[in-house]
This record gives C-alpha cells, structure tokens and sequence, in this order.
C-alpha cells in the first residue's frame, strides 16, 4: 500500500499518469489495481540502464538464471570475462518486466545494454558473440575481452 501511495504522490502531475486494473475473465478486481507512472518510470529505467557500462534485464540471477535465453546470456558474457555487472531479475518485480519492455520497445526478456545503450536480447548478443563483434564493442567500454587472451594461448 505504500508504494502506491509514494506513486500517487510522483504522479499527480495530469497526464503523467495511467491507471491501470487487473481483469480475470472479463471481471474488474479493483483490488489488484495498478498505478503507472509514465514519465517517472521512464525516468527509473534509464537511470537503471546506466547505473553500469554492462545491464542485464533478465529472468533470474546471473548464479541462477530462469530461461534458457537468460542463462545464454549470462554464459557469453562470461566467455569474455564479463563479471562485473548490473543484472536485474524481472521476475522479482512486475514493474520493472513490463517497463523495461516499454522503455526499450523490445517484447522479450533478456534485454542487454552498454553504457545506457539497448543493444539487445540473447539473439543479438548471441550473433555478435560468433562474428566477433562483441569484442569490439566491450572494447570500447574499456572491458578487455578474456577471448583474447585464450588466442594468445593457442
């Protein structure tokens, strides 16, 4: 109840808010009612995106992803030696899974961004993996790829 009401109180500029009901075959549960805060929740997800040069928007935990395609993820940016990054679980916060859907205009879960920069999901991150394009661009957010030392190696 409190988060709605700390809500309410940042959205009470007119049009800067919806509101929005739960439905469950047709019928209205005003209990589950929502409020949404266009413009703060923007706000919130681009300060998130930038928190760290590397954002994960996932399903679960980089020690426990919940899908495969979160889990893929978290795999490739291990093989290069990315360790150090924000990752958020959208499934501990309906909010954040459906804002960070609207902020980014991409349906599906995970979502990957450099230096505030949506990039992609695990296709995107994937292909750029194989081409070699993702070492180029953690090059440019500093990060040295551990891909190029295993070469080294070879």
């Amino acid at each position: 109840m409190n988060n709605i009401l700390r809500s309410t109180a940042r959205c009470l500029r007119p049009g800067a808010w919806h509101y929005r009901t739960a439905q469950y075959n047709g019928e209205v549960l005003s209990g589950w009612a929502r409020l949404m805060c266009s413009s703060a929740g923007q706000k919130n997800m681009e300060e998130m995106v930038k928190k760290d040069k590397v954002v994960v928007f996932m399903k679960g935990t980089p020690v426990q992803p919940m899908c495969g395609f979160s889990n893929a993820v978290v795999q490739i940016l291990r093989m290069h030696g990315v360790d150090s990054y924000a990752a958020y679980n959208v499934l501990d916060d309906q909010d954040i899974r459906e804002g960070i859907k609207s902020f980014s205009n991409w349906p599906t879960i995970p979502q990957v961004y450099f230096n505030g920069e949506f990039v992609g999901g695990c296709d995107i991150l994937l292909q750029m993996h194989q081409s070699g394009d993702l070492v180029e661009e953690l090059k440019k957010l500093g990060i040295r790829s551990a891909l190029l030392d295993q070469e080294k190696q070879s």
